[in-house]
Formats: C-alpha cells, structure tokens, sequence
C-alpha cells in the first residue's frame, strides 16, 4: 500500500516542522493544503473516516426504519388479516403474507442494475417512493384484495442492493465489514423491537395504523437519503456498463448467492416451528422477547469481539466457514431439543445461532461488493438481495409443508442438511483481498468536504 502522508511546512533549509515526517533525500519538501489527512495510513485503514461514519450511519438508519416498519406488521399479520373480507381463507392469507417477498425478489436485479446506470441515490428514492405507495395502499384496504396488492406494492421498492452498493461505494475494504455489521446490527434490534411493540401498538392503531407507520417511515428515509448520506461517489458513471452475465458467471459470487439463499431460508423455516417450542417449554407467547433480545443483543457483543479483530489479522475465512459449521449445529441441538424442550436449552441455542447469523449476515455482503466487478456492483448485489428474498420466501413455504408433513424434528433436519450443503460448497472460498487504499478515500473525503 503507498502511503499518503501529510507533508508540513518546511523551515529554511529544509528541516520539517515535525520530524514524524521524514522528506525525500535532497531537498526541501514543499508545503501541502491543510485537508490532507494527517492520520498515519496504518491507523487510517483500521478505523472509519468522518465521512464513512456518515455514510455507514445514515444508511444504516434507512435500512433500520424500512425494516421496523416490515418487522411490526409480521408478529400480527396472520391474526389481524383473518378479519377482512376474504380473510377466511388461509391460503390468500398466506399469499398477502409472502407476496412482498416475492415481488421484492424480482425487482432486486433491476433496481441494483439501475442504480449502476442511474446512480444510486436516484434509484433508492425513487424505490422508496413506490414502497411508501404500498403501505398507504395497505393502510386504507378495506378488503384482502387490497391488502395483497398493497403488500404486492410494497415489495415492489426493491432498494435493497441500491442501499447496499452506495454503501460499498462509501466504504474502504478494510472497514466495510465494519459498516455492513452495523446495518445486520441495526436490522436485528428493530426486529427484537417489533416482537415487543407489534402487539401492543396493533391494539390501539389496528394493522392499517402500522401499515400507515411504516409509509411514514419510508417518507423519512427519504430524508434521510436526500440530505444526511454523502455524495454518492460519480466515477461509476465513468466506467463501462455491467454485464448481468459477468455477475452469473462470478464462481465466488455465486458461492455467496447460495449462502444467502440458504441462511435466510434456514432462518425463516425456523420460526416456523421456534414460537411454537418456547410455548410448550412453558414461556407464553407475549413473553417470547425475553428469550429473542438478550440473546440479539449479546450476540452482537460477541460478533465485535471475534470477527472484526479475526477479519483484520486475515482470518476471515476462517470465521465464516466456523459460523456456517455453528448454525448446523445449533439446527441438530434443535432437532434433539424438540423433544422435550425447555427454556433454558431453547434460549441458549438461539444465542449461538445469532452469533453465527450475525457473523453471517455482516460478512456475505462485505464480500459480495468487494469481489464484484466496481462497474457491476449494483447488479451483482441485486442478485444477492434477490436470492436473500427468495430464501425468506422458500423458507415459509418449504418450512410451514415440512412442519406439517414431518414433524418439527423433521424440520430441524432438514435445516441440518442444507446448512452442511452450504459448508461444502462454500468451502473453497478464499477471503477477497482488499483493494481500497486509505489514501485514495482521504483524497475523495476531502475533495467531498
């Protein structure tokens, strides 16, 4: 890496002003404008520039208030939507429920591909309008026709990987990690949040009242977008047009696309049969948050004190394929768990399990920006985010038959197997090496301040 070192004035005769900067031999060194960074590169790569924090902030809050508003709605979507005309049938119940997976799923790889051509701070609001749209169009259905299409609506502001690239964009390698944690950290907290406010807040606004929260919430991260998040970065206008082909031929992308396919639909199919175990361990249902938020919140702990240390001594590869193995296991205790489970067993395998899916859910998309081609970002994130939407969609539904057709234990097993088809096709996985320099983000800073 080539240092970027601010230069001081020099005093008659060359000698610097500090001697922590050495000059070339031969002469005086000419003085440099006051914004260069005076922070040795060392210490510059392992930490976030103002500017980064800025980025990873602000982001992070639009990817928190857009999934508080889908997180409140889950806890009390089945129940509250049986109650509409049409509402009788489970089948049309389920298909409002899964719909925004499926259009969001769709709609990812275009979006992400617009915001390569377009840019990305034009393409998420424009997503955010349309996902605003919906949830007013759901807060005022006074049928299930509507609420699906609302939900249909709401899906259809796919700004995901948009979100994600300009992200990636705004962050060096060696603190990306970093910044996509505190978006998986942020996204975890709202939905522990929503487990506890969802059903006290339903029973004084009803599910058009959090339908009509989650438009609000959408309105400001538009704000936010408009005039808290950076200037997005304009060289990807100046580079050739990705290829969608370039990203589905990527043998290290396509390794991350079935991680994230399988991750979230273990996820999901899990709490297909996860509420139902604390309820026969003897924990009520409206005390299931005593179990989720310690275990999110410590998990969070444990993932800053081993994978971001590990990342930086190169052992990231390491970490993940430890956290995928994690995950298969913690699915086999569920499995011998189901049996009799109590509530001490159940709480400490959700623990580990967060652990490994944070570690996860940080490090996979760190990843997939770094090796994606810079021109094909947007795309290649835009494929991701749309295997990530269909495995929530395939968890649910694969999840929900396997529960009825053989058994929670079934299940579990289930999960057991494609997490250890996941570590063997993840396993010749090499850590992507990392490539933005620290000089190069304190110049763009700087020409930014």
């Amino acid at each position: 890496m080539i240092e970027r070192r601010a230069m001081p004035r020099t005093r008659p005769g060359g000698m610097p002003d500090n001697p922590w900067f050495a000059g070339p031999p031969g002469g005086p060194i000419p003085a440099t404008p006051r914004f260069v960074n005076t922070v040795p590169v060392s210490l510059a790569s392992a930490s976030m520039t103002p500017l980064e924090r800025r980025a990873s902030g602000s982001l992070a809050t639009v990817f928190a208030a857009r999934m508080l508003g889908l997180f409140l709605v889950l806890p009390v979507f089945a129940l509250e939507a049986a109650r509409y005309p049409g509402g009788g049938d489970p089948a049309l119940v389920g298909l409002a429920m899964g719909i925004y997976g499926l259009t969001q799923g769709i709609l990812q790889i275009p979006f992400g591909m617009a915001s390569d051509r377009l840019g990305r701070k034009r393409t998420i609001i424009f997503g955010l309008i349309v996902f605003a749209a919906g949830s007013f169009v759901a807060a005022g259905a006074e049928t299930l026709g509507w609420l699906i299409a609302g939900r249909s609506l709401q899906g259809a502001g796919a700004v995901s990987a948009a979100v994600t690239a300009l992200l990636a964009d705004q962050t060096r390698d060696e603190v990306r990690t970093k910044a996509m944690a505190l978006v998986g950290a942020s996204i975890g907290l709202m939905f522990a949040l929503s487990l506890v406010v969802a059903p006290l807040l339903v029973t004084q606004v009803g599910l058009g009242g959090l339908f009509a929260v989650t438009g609000a919430l959408a309105l400001g991260c538009i704000a936010v977008i408009a005039w808290w998040t950076p200037p997005e970065p304009v060289q990807h206008k100046n580079v050739p047009r990705g290829k969608l082909s370039e990203v589905l031929s990527h043998p290290g992308l396509l390794r991350l696309d079935v991680g994230v396919f399988v991750l979230h639909a273990v996820q999901l199919a899990m709490w297909v049969a996860i509420p139902a175990l604390l309820v026969q361990a003897g924990l009520p249902k409206e005390q299931h948050w005593y179990v989720y938020l310690p275990a999110v919140l410590a998990s969070f702990v444990v993932m800053g004190m081993t994978l971001f240390p590990l990342e930086r001594r190169g052992y990231l590869r390491a970490v993940f394929l430890a956290s995928v193995a994690v995950v298969a296991l913690v699915q086999v205790g569920l499995l011998l768990a189901a049996g009799r489970p109590g509530i001490g067993a159940l709480a400490a395998l959700l623990f580990v399990f967060f652990c490994g899916f944070n570690v996860l859910e940080a490090s996979q998309p760190s990843m997939a920006s770094r090796i994606a081609p810079p021109h094909a970002r947007g795309a290649a994130l835009g494929v991701y985010n749309t295997l990530q939407s269909l495995g929530f969609f395939a968890g649910g539904a694969v999840g929900g038959w396997l529960a009825k057709n053989v058994g929670t234990q079934g299940l579990f097993a289930a999960c057991a197997g494609l997490m250890l088809l996941w570590l063997a096709v993840a396993w010749p996985m090499r850590a992507p090496a990392s490539g933005g320099s620290a000089e190069q983000v304190l110049a763009d800073e700087a020409q930014a301040t």
